[in-house]
């Protein structure tokens, strides 16, 4: 825990300094696509890495902010230190309602519900035109005004450190989280259900708790994102997305902390990198799933953690 701990510190630390370092329009865009990944691959890596479920809806969570920033700033001119937070507690609320449901269930039958829900969401986001322009999508989300006032790469700048005050709360509330009871709980569940039962840890109450925490995060992942891109539509709630958080995970390793972050890093360098290939990145990032499987199936904080353990003296 405390490598991790000091892992974070120095990326944190780095990433002060680097748009002082870099002071180019696309690298400060690669840097918002980081930060943005990193909320949502910390928030996805509290379910599976530590509750231990794999949940397939969770960009459920991830649309329902970003639409609840883009109406609320579009119908009723809210700023965005409104916005952002409301796209997380309404993340919230759904991850009460669908967790309520879903963690009642085990194995396949949990991971298809929770699937379930995020196609409906996409489905009524395409048809009820009279709220969200259907597949138009919401387009002209306001930037705060001190942010639009600057040039391009102002713009970008800001939007990296906000960025990035977000994922250092993220990852702060996560290591919170993981240290706290409600974390050891979750921890001894995903580590054997039964035994936590027989000491008195309520599986569905623990998984509930962190389920909702998971999709507040997810919700102010959502949330920031739609006052970048100055656009939600439904894809929002495209697999695509799921698959991105899923990859991000399994290869910086789940159940760390700085696993997610190592992970959002590589994918969306990654994604960049494969952009021209359009329609074979997913199939491309699934050879790499696999590899990493194969190869690192903790990944890479595993690989890390294994030769540290093994060194030769």
């Amino acid at each position: 825990m405390r490598l991790q701990r000091n892992l974070i510190l120095a990326a944190f630390a780095l990433g002060v300094v680097l748009p002082l370092l870099l002071r180019d329009e696309y690298l400060m865009h690669i840097g918002v696509l980081i930060m943005f990944s990193i909320m949502l691959a910390t928030s996805f890596n509290l379910i599976v890495g530590y509750v231990g479920e794999f949940p397939l809806g969770q960009t459920a969570f991830f649309g329902i902010g970003a639409y609840t920033a883009a109406l609320l700033s579009l119908k009723f001119g809210a700023p965005a230190y409104v916005t952002i937070p409301a796209g997380g507690i309404l993340g919230g609320v759904f991850g009460l309602l669908i967790g309520s449901i879903t963690l009642r269930l085990r194995g396949p039958f949990f991971v298809i519900v929770t699937l379930c829900f995020a196609e409906v969401l996409q489905l009524i986001a395409n048809n009820w035109i009279a709220l969200t322009n259907g597949p138009m999508g919401l387009s002209g989300v306001p930037k705060p005004q001190w942010i639009e006032s600057q040039d391009v790469l102002g713009q970008k700048t800001s939007f990296y450190y906000i960025g990035l005050l977000m994922a250092a709360v993220t990852l702060h509330l996560a290591y919170r989280f993981v240290n706290s009871n409600v974390g050891r709980a979750a921890i001894a569940m995903r580590e054997n259900r039964l035994v936590a039962q027989s000491v008195g840890i309520w599986p569905f109450y623990f998984g509930l708790l962190t389920f909702i925490i998971a999709a507040i995060l997810c919700g102010f992942a959502g949330a920031f994102y739609a006052h970048y891109i100055s656009f939600v539509g439904p894809e929002v709630f495209d697999f695509s997305v799921m698959a991105s958080m899923i990859i991000m995970v399994l290869v910086g390793g789940k159940g760390t902390l700085i696993g997610p972050v190592f992970g959002a890093i590589l994918v969306v360098l990654l994604e960049e990198y494969l952009r021209d290939f359009k329609e074979l990145r997913l199939s491309i990032f699934g050879l790499v799933v696999v590899a990493i499987v194969i190869f690192l199936p903790r990944g890479l904080m595993g690989f890390v953690r294994r030769q540290k353990l093994y060194k030769p003296k």
